[in-house]
């Protein structure tokens, strides 16, 4: 069993938008979380079938305040 991060983020539009930083390209996109969990687990499988994960350790999110 292997375990990726998996980055989630919501657009504008209302999908909810994964990525896996270890898989270059390794992306997908969803209106629900359960589809998009459904969706990633098999973007990785694809990914992993021509590709090598690179490795990364996922450390944290932080916001950055600037004046604009």
């Amino acid at each position: 069993m292997r375990e990726f991060s998996v980055i989630i983020e919501k657009d504008e539009d209302g999908y909810f938008v994964a990525s896996v930083p270890a898989l270059r390209g390794c992306h997908t996109q969803a209106k629900s979380l359960d589809t998009l969990m459904k969706r990633i687990k098999e973007a990785i499988e694809l990914c992993l079938e021509v590709e090598k994960p690179i490795s990364n350790e996922f450390i944290g999110v932080q916001k950055v305040a600037i004046n604009s």
